[in-house]
């Protein structure tokens, strides 16, 4: 009897954590404005770029070229140089890539589950053409106490012109 009860109580659980995450909202779309095939990627993103946007590869920490980047400007999609990040949203995370509370506007990134290497993160992607970023997590700092891990591969940074 206790054996039935313990199995029923974890059911019960492991249905309720698969509802909750199930129904998460995604913010991924499933098309994009920019529309290219996989050999046009190849030609114009170096192949790191390409691993990370198209393949949702992962840079190693501490090894990109924007994670210890302090200039002020603005962050782009390496694949489609819409607007991502303002350096004004750039925090110290520790984690070894750049790190953003959060994107320059609204609807700038799309977010979706990844179940990748038996872990469930948020994926971040661009709106615009769907390159994978990084992941967002939720031990950010204030305002938003989100933290949007990204690959430098992914952005490309233009500094702020000096007044």
């Amino acid at each position: 009897m206790k054996l039935i009860n313990i199995t029923t109580l974890f059911i019960t659980i492991s249905l309720i954590a698969c509802g909750q995450q199930n129904s998460k909202k995604s913010s991924i779309k499933n098309q994009y404005t920019v529309n290219k095939t996989e050999a046009e990627w190849r030609s114009i993103l170096a192949p790191m770029q390409f691993e990370v946007l198209r393949q949702k590869g992962t840079e190693r920490a501490f090894t990109g070229d924007l994670w210890e980047n302090h200039e002020k400007g603005v962050y782009y999609c390496a694949g489609c140089q819409q607007e991502l990040f303002s350096s004004e949203t750039k925090f110290e995370s520790g984690s070894g890539w750049p790190s953003f509370y959060q994107p320059i506007k609204d609807g700038a990134v799309g977010v979706g589950t990844d179940t990748s290497y038996g872990m469930v993160r948020d994926e971040v992607v661009c709106s615009n053409c769907g390159g994978h970023l990084g992941h967002v997590f939720d031990d950010g700092p204030a305002p938003t106490g989100l933290r949007y891990c990204m690959n430098s591969a992914a952005m490309k940074f233009e500094k702020k012109a000096k007044k």
